[in-house]
């Protein structure tokens, strides 16, 4: 999925107010950019993934492909794609990254089981 330009952005808020969250990801999103989002959320920091995802689909498209990967590389890695509109923050905790795609980010599901997600190096 990040085959073309892309935005890596922290979700944590301890650091800094949400306010600068949601404008690093309203920009990246006006400039379709795929979005790397780590630090998603914890016990403590429940709300953020549910308002990067409402705040996003303000700008994309409900279907735009979406990748949890969760503890990745660890014994309990699961890696999932589906849409922005499916994303159940209840799902993401701090051990999961989320790839969101852009306008041009495709998924193609295999015959397998598995889903093939990527992103064009040219527009079409």
């Amino acid at each position: 999925p990040l085959g073309h330009d892309y935005a890596t952005i922290s979700l944590s808020d301890r650091l800094k107010p949400w306010d600068v969250i949601a404008a690093r990801l309203r920009a990246a999103a006006d400039a379709d950019l795929v979005l790397a989002l780590y630090n998603p959320g914890s016990r403590s920091r429940t709300h953020q993934v549910a308002a990067a995802r409402d705040l996003l689909l303000e700008l994309r498209s409900p279907d735009t492909p979406v990748v949890v990967a969760r503890d990745v590389g660890g014994p309990e890695q699961s890696v999932r794609v589906l849409t922005l509109k499916t994303l159940d923050p209840s799902e993401v905790d701090m051990r999961t990254l989320l790839l969101i795609g852009s306008s041009q980010t495709r998924a193609v599901e295999r015959g397998d089981g598995r889903t093939i997600t990527w992103t064009p190096r040219r527009y079409g």
